[in-house]
This record gives structure tokens, sequence and C-alpha cells, in this order.
């Protein structure tokens, strides 16, 4: 009976194969110089909007709190659309064309991502000081604030700037 089933999906295998063009593997690979999209823009919109609701839901805001969300919302969606710009265009920029403009390129990244914290710092000190120890320490872990005594945090473990790395 074992063979028989074996048999049955091989031939269903291979039926799907030739009445199913897009099945065959040279069908699937994309034109030379064809790009493929597998992470786009509306995906890193979605994949935003739920951070900043997963935010939001675990903060568990009062109703006092929820009246200084909205400038650390702002200040969030901003770093993210300048972070996701920037990456666009370092992505179409011309190849550095030694090592010390990639130094160049490697401090003005981390000057822009300095002033974009210093953003949300101020838009979010309102409603930080409004906040329970409980709620504050539930913040950093949302924010991908990941780090140890030994290993100290880097702008680069924000969300907040990974579309500038996509």
């Amino acid at each position: 009976m074992k063979k028989l089933k074996s048999a049955a999906l091989a031939a269903a295998a291979g039926w799907l194969l030739v009445t199913n063009p897009a099945a065959h593997a040279e069908d699937m690979q994309p034109a030379a110089g064809t790009t493929i999209e597998i992470y786009t823009d509306a995906d890193a919109s979605a994949v935003l909007n739920a951070r900043i609701a997963a935010l939001k839901t675990v903060l568990d805001l009062t109703s006092e709190q929820q009246k200084l969300w909205p400038p650390v919302e702002g200040a969030i969606r901003s770093i993210a659309s300048a972070a996701m710009a920037r990456g666009k265009q370092r992505s179409e920029a011309a190849a550095p064309t030694d090592f010390l403009e990639v130094i160049e390129r490697i401090g003005d990244a981390e000057a822009t991502r300095a002033a974009d914290l210093k953003s949300f710092v101020a838009a979010a000190r309102p409603l930080v000081a409004s906040l329970s120890d409980a709620q504050k320490n539930r913040m950093p872990g949302f924010l991908g604030m990941v780090g140890t005594a030994t290993a100290p945090l880097s702008s680069e473990s924000f969300w907040l700037f990974e579309e500038e790395e996509r």
C-alpha cells in the first residue's frame, strides 16, 4: 500500500510539473537584470505599524499618558522614514573611491542617527516622565535595546534605523 501511495504522489507531482509551467525551476528564475523585491516598502510600513502598536500596547498607557503619545509616535515614524530614505540613497550612491570616503560616510550616518536619537528623546521625555517603573522597564526591549554590561549599545540596535540597512 505504501508503494501505491508513493507512486500516486510521484505521478501527481509529475502531472503538476507538466501542466503548471510556473512549477518549472527555469520558469521561476528572474530574467537577467531583473530585481525581485522580497521586502517591499509596503512590508516595511506594515512592520513599522505593528511595532508601534506593540510598543503602545506593551506600555498599557493610561488616558493621561495617551495624550503624551502622539509626539513619540511622530518621532518614530519620522526617524524610520528618514532611515528608509537614507538607505535607498546609499544603495543608489556611487561606490566609495577609498577607505577614507567609507569612514566619512560612516561618520555622516552616525551624526544623522545622533540627531534622530536626540529628536526621539525630546519627544519621549514627557511621556517617559509619566510612566510607572514597570512601564519604563518594558520600553527599552521593545525599541530593540539589547545589550549587556560587556557589550555597549549602539544606534544600530534600534529598529528605528533598521530600514537604513535594508
